[in-house]
């Protein structure tokens, strides 16, 4: 070996635990914050593209003039989308609008509706489903009400609420619950069903009774397909909240969709269509939250 290719190898050999160090960190940085910067990068050109498609012009040869290719009234620009957003959420309606209040005002009526609507039907779905699942009697009761039920739409159940209830946010609040229920008391009676049946031979060797079975094995076990179905609660949740405020409210984010397409407002419109957005992805980030904190396991697992 020559003089400089022992001299270049001793180099690099003193190097190498810091090449390492420094390779290392920038796997932690790019773990930590990548796909946080993928997410904001891609939004942002996402955005960039649809600005500039909103400016794209063509010829008209019956006017002798330039217009957008797209109409505005069909596709706003995003800043024209988030201004109307920030005067929405920052200023309250003036008096006399047709309009009345802000979008922050709605949105804070459709949240509180969403919230008391999905705590409801978690307080009856997951207890009912558990049961349902651990009692073959009780499920051969209720299963046929409860298939029967969850495959209406739930659209078509609002007439009849609005006939009861007349046009009052409990009727909305029952609409909600109705929507979300049945997907968290499925994804409970499936949860325990689905049972690994080695688990409980397992416990049943260790001399667990049938309290123990249920509260140690399965219910465990079921987590995770409570969250699920919590998860799915709420997207339907919001749904149901939308329908409920559409055709039998006068005020939160379904109202204000409404009305913002008959006075052909596209900016709130699109606006309130990116807030709802913004909800559900929000929502679905704190399920997931919860599963990590309540069945951590489950984490590992798909590590």
């Amino acid at each position: 070996m020559s003089i400089t290719e022992k001299s270049t190898a001793e180099v690099l050999g003193s190097e190498a635990p810091r090449i390492v160090a420094v390779e290392t960190s920038v796997r932690s940085i790019w773990r930590r914050y990548g796909p946080w910067a993928f997410t904001v990068l891609n939004l942002t050109t996402f955005f960039v593209v649809w600005e500039l498609f909103t400016r794209v012009q063509k010829f008209d040869a019956a006017l002798g003039t330039y217009k957008p290719f797209v109409s505005p009234l069909f596709l706003p620009s995003p800043l024209r989308v988030f201004n109307a957003l920030w005067e929405g959420l920052t200023t309250s309606a003036p008096a006399g609008a047709v309009i009345s209040g802000s979008i922050r005002d709605h949105l804070l009526y459709s949240v509180s509706d969403l919230g008391i609507g999905v705590v409801i039907a978690i307080a009856i779905g997951v207890p009912f489903g558990l049961l349902m699942g651990a009692n073959r009697y009780v499920d051969a009761l209720l299963s046929p009400y409860v298939w029967a039920i969850s495959s209406i739409p739930r659209i078509a159940l609002v007439p009849l609420f609005i006939l009861f209830m007349g046009f009052t946010r409990k009727m909305q609040i029952t609409i909600i619950v109705l929507t979300a229920v049945f997907p968290i008391m499925i994804n409970s009676w499936a949860g325990v069903k689905t049972t690994d049946k080695s688990l409980l031979a397992a416990a049943k060797v260790f001399g667990a009774g049938r309290w123990q079975l249920y509260t140690k094995v399965v219910f465990p076990f079921t987590l995770p397909f409570i969250v699920s179905g919590i998860q799915q609660g709420i997207g339907r949740g919001l749904v149901g909240v939308i329908i409920a405020e559409w055709v039998g409210g006068s005020k939160g984010l379904g109202y204000l969709i409404s009305r913002s397409g008959d006075t052909f407002n596209s900016p709130l419109l699109y606006a309130v269509l990116f807030l709802l957005v913004v909800m559900s992805l929000s929502l679905i980030q704190l399920t997931r939250w919860l599963e990590a904190k309540v069945a951590p396991w489950r984490r590992l697992e798909t590590l």
